[in-house]
């Protein structure tokens, strides 16, 4: 029983996130979803209580995913930390260049806030920050990197940047042309942190 409502929450899931990423928030029903999923609308709304709850889930599940694969880099052992810092970054962006429900939420920052996103924004903004420090630190303890001052500005900082990026990336379709000079970009950084 437990494992059919599973599954049935994970199907849901997978079709919001098809339609969500494909129409948008405001174009897409809780009708069409329980078409699309094959279930009745009703255990839509067991499962999730409104679209909005679901379309937040929806983003949980992509902010997870980045984190989970974020977090194979920063506790790569094998890796210096100018390459982790290069491998953090590229992998981020790679990420969240196929995050389609992420791309809307920044569409929607132009014309409507999804406020029942900024607590998942929060939370990920401050576990970048403490995983940046963290191979910040490393690059310290290591001799590659100089002490940072002020480190929790410098990882504001360092977060305005990458997020200032994602305009144009994602929903400009940019990231395609720039992609390949990360690389360039990523060096700079980690001569600025250089010892």
């Amino acid at each position: 029983m437990i494992k059919s409502i599973d599954d049935t929450r994970d199907t849901i899931l997978n079709v919001a996130n098809k339609l969500f990423s494909r129409f948008g928030f405001h174009k897409t029903s809780m009708d069409e979803i329980a078409k699309i999923a094959r279930k009745a609308k009703g255990s839509l709304y067991y499962h999730f209580a409104s679209k909005e709850v679901l379309f937040r889930e929806v983003i949980a599940k992509e902010v997870d995913n980045l984190k989970n694969q974020l977090s194979i880099v920063v506790n790569n052992h094998d890796l210096s930390v100018t390459e982790k810092m290069e491998n953090y970054l590229i992998k981020r962006m790679e990420i969240l260049n196929s995050a389609a429900c992420y791309h809307e939420t920044l569409k929607a920052d132009f014309f409507e806030h999804f406020h029942f996103i900024d607590d998942l924004r929060a939370e990920l903004d401050f576990w970048e920050k403490e995983n940046l420090k963290k191979i910040i630190l490393e690059g310290v303890s290591s001799g590659e990197y100089s002490l940072v001052l002020e480190m929790n500005i410098m990882l504001d900082i360092f977060l305005m940047v990458f997020k200032g990026l994602e305009i144009p990336f994602f929903l400009q379709n940019k990231y395609e042309i720039y992609s390949p000079h990360f690389e360039g970009l990523i060096s700079i950084l980690n001569k600025g942190l250089a010892k």
